[in-house]
């Protein structure tokens, strides 16, 4: 089990940028397949990007194509998510999962 902490969130206005990183508490995440998901009041939690271990293979909510990226930073020891362009439909609550472990969040919230 690995435990993750998400930071990165904030009041940002639409068409700006956030980093959203996700870090493994003791150890890399080299080796977990690393999801962002987002939950926003009153949705159901929703897939937002992957990147895959190994091979860093990267996938993206239609949703979010185009603007957000996904990589590994700092030597595995996290994995970010830039989000550029940022919507109002973007706010919501967003979370990191290594593969069965998940983190509590953090908030992202873009004013209109």
């Amino acid at each position: 089990q690995v435990q993750l902490v998400e930071s990165g969130g904030g009041l940002v206005q639409a068409g700006d940028s956030l980093r959203l990183s996700c870090r493994a508490s003791g150890r890399t995440l080299s080796t977990y397949d690393v999801r962002w998901f987002r939950r926003a009041p009153g949705k159901e939690r929703e897939f937002v990007a992957l990147i895959r271990r190994r091979t860093s293979n990267t996938a993206y909510a239609d949703s979010v194509k185009g603007r957000f990226t996904i990589f590994r930073d700092n030597a595995d020891i996290t994995v970010s998510l830039q989000m550029n362009n940022l919507k109002p439909e973007d706010s919501a609550v967003y979370y990191c999962a290594a593969d069965a472990n998940w983190g509590q969040g953090t908030q992202v919230t873009v004013s209109s």
